[in-house]
């Protein structure tokens, strides 16, 4: 994680010290211009053209900067698509158990990438028992997808530490689901999963 991490804060600063530099060109310049009594051909022809480099420059870089920021969210946001697509199994079998009948199942893109159902359904958790065929899909689900959502380790890392951290406890909580023999323990699984889900999304 820290190795990763280094690229970034690298190339922040990479870009963070030139515009230093370019502020503080224009700054000494713009004041070394506003000084009277040092009236020359340095000052009428040089000045200008130095105070107008160094706005360039900083302008310059500053798009840069981000244009940089921008690419880093947009690969941050495909990370946690590819993290939160992962448990998508997981919550869609949830979302059939829960399901009223004559309900439509959520749509895959909010099981994905909306917060607000891992809620709904923790709600729902309090108030609904689940029938047989709904555990033994989640429990199948959860063997299925065991494997893959622990591989996402390395992945959750590269978003942050504390991403990392509830990642693993997402594994934790998917792997106890898969263990589970009793109602009491599948339901206590996947409501301690979708609270680990849940944090996961507010860091």
């Amino acid at each position: 994680m820290a190795a990763m991490n280094k690229p970034m804060r690298s190339s922040s600063l990479a870009l963070i010290a030139p515009m230093v530099f370019f502020g503080l060109g224009v700054l000494g310049f713009g004041y070394y211009f506003a000084m009277p009594g040092m009236e020359g051909p340095f000052k009428d022809n040089m000045v200008p053209e130095l105070i107008g480099f160094c706005l360039e420059g900083f302008f310059m870089v500053g798009l840069l900067s981000l244009l940089q920021s921008s690419r880093e969210r947009a690969h941050k946001r495909e990370l946690w698509l590819s993290l939160r697509g992962s448990v998508r199994g997981i919550l869609s079998a949830l979302d059939l158990a829960l399901l009223p009948a004559n309900a439509e199942p959520a749509s895959t893109l909010t099981l994905e990438q909306d917060p607000k159902v891992v809620r709904r359904f923790m709600r729902e958790l309090q108030s609904i028992h689940l029938e047989l065929s709904g555990m033994l899909a989640l429990k199948r689900e959860a063997i299925d997808a065991l494997g893959l959502v622990r591989d996402m380790i390395p992945i959750a890392a590269q978003l942050s530490a504390r991403h990392m951290r509830w990642w693993i406890a997402i594994v934790d909580s998917m792997r106890h689901l898969s263990q589970a023999q009793t109602r009491e323990a599948l339901e206590q699984s996947i409501y301690k999963l979708l609270e680990n889900l849940e944090e996961f999304d507010r860091v």
